[in-house]
């Protein structure tokens, strides 16, 4: 008789048992690292730890949880793996402890933990691009309260794929002021800081400049004089095909998800151009930079054209791949966030519940691209760290750099 058919054997490599040793030495490394926020609760009502309660609220975030409830149902889930290696005197906090805590803790000494942390993972970020740009949490405002929606300000290493770094936009205020105090908490010595328009502005510049690192800045309408003055220039000379001009290019074809585009870039020493407007207030400027994306989609074509300041030299090819690099933070962060983390539908509006959640979910993140071994989707890490307490443990392995040899030891 005939067995029929019968589904395929598949065989997975199991991923190496990390001991409760383990565990414990991982949540005291974290412990160490959050020990300066202070519990914010009266010490009578203090049934819970504050450490098991930060604990519990990284490591939901990290399988999907999105808010209170979720941070329960993970303790109530893990019960009994959580209790070989945190005290839990009490038992799971309850949602309103989550969210009272989350609250109240002091949301510009969480982000300095934060920085403390980050900085143990990349002792030196090195020579390479940071972005620096700002994401709104559309579901954090509250009508009835007149409370605006909070905007954050992140900054982005493009090499490691990791947030370095975030502060809230103060209320009735914009990123120009939060860029500075954001790059304050950074070592940016050797990098290249790209910023958008918002953050085009002298003092930014110099600051950039001061910390020894380099600057790129989009040349938009918020500078009109010399806007206009750099883009009548940029035509004249094209027209003349350069004529006389010493000038770097670079031209690059991409082609995929149903479209193709082909981008040009120019860089042209300041010294090629006539003085321009207000040009020792940039301090360390050097080049200009000329960008003509041109876009062919399945319906349309589109033309953008970009201008940009920079401190390094002429060098299209370079400069190039590092005004590309800008997209990495608007991918491999606030796409992710809104899709994976599903920011933007987050309600939590109370207290400094929404800047602390936010870093829980940039904690999360770091966590999950810093774990290399499963090669996955940051959602698919998530679900099987939801499954699979060895993996959560794995990943919570890859963001302690003398863990590495055992984040290693995931399946593959």
């Amino acid at each position: 008789m005939s067995s029929g058919f019968k589904s395929p054997l598949i065989q997975t490599k199991s991923s190496k048992p990390l001991s409760i040793a383990n565990a414990t030495a991982l949540t005291s490394q974290m412990q160490s690292f959050f020990s300066e926020i202070k519990d914010p609760r009266v010490p009578r009502t203090r049934a819970h730890l504050l450490a098991d309660i930060l604990i519990i609220g990284i490591l939901s975030v990290i399988a999907g949880g999105k808010g209170w409830e979720d941070m329960e149902n993970y303790g109530l889930s893990k019960y009994d793996w959580l209790k070989e290696f945190l005290a839990l005197p009490n038992g799971i906090p309850c949602p309103d402890t989550f969210r009272r805590v989350f609250e109240r803790i002091d949301h510009k000494v969480f982000e300095r933990c934060f920085q403390k942390w980050v900085q143990s993972i990349v002792e030196t970020v090195g020579a390479q691009v940071i972005p620096i740009d700002g994401k709104t949490l559309r579901g954090s405002y509250d009508r009835e309260q007149g409370k605006s929606t909070l905007h954050l300000v992140s900054a982005w290493a493009s090499e490691y794929r990791l947030v370095l770094g975030q502060v809230k936009v103060a209320d009735k205020s914009n990123e120009i002021t939060a860029i500075p105090a954001l790059l304050e908490l950074l070592d940016l010595a050797g990098c290249i800081i790209k910023i958008d328009a918002m953050g085009t502005q002298h003092a930014i510049a110099t600051q950039i400049y001061n910390a020894k690192a380099d600057y790129i800045l989009a040349l938009k309408a918020n500078h009109p004089t010399l806007h206009d003055q750099v883009k009548t220039w940029f035509d004249q000379v094209i027209a003349l095909n350069f004529e006389g001009i010493t000038f770097s290019y670079d031209e690059r074809v991409e082609k995929g998800h149903h479209r193709t585009e082909k981008r040009q870039v120019w860089s042209v020493p300041v010294s090629q151009l006539p003085a321009l407007h207000q040009q020792s207030d940039w301090l360390g400027l050097q080049t200009v930079v000329m960008v003509v994306r041109v876009r062919h989609l399945w319906n349309k074509t589109t033309r953008e054209v970009q201008f940009y300041l920079t401190s390094l030299q002429s060098d299209a090819l370079i400069l190039g791949k590092a005004i590309r690099l800008h997209w990495g933070i608007e991918n491999g962060l606030h796409w992710t966030l809104d899709v994976t983390f599903n920011e933007d539908a987050c309600r939590i509006r109370t207290g400094h519940a929404p800047q602390n959640l936010g870093l829980l979910r940039r904690i999360a993140l770091n966590a999950l691209n810093r774990e290399q071994s499963l090669k996955r989707s940051n959602r698919q890490k998530s679900n099987r760290a939801a499954m699979d307490n060895n993996y959560m443990l794995t990943i919570l392995a890859a963001c302690f750099s003398q863990y590495d040899d055992v984040s290693k030891a995931a399946c593959q």
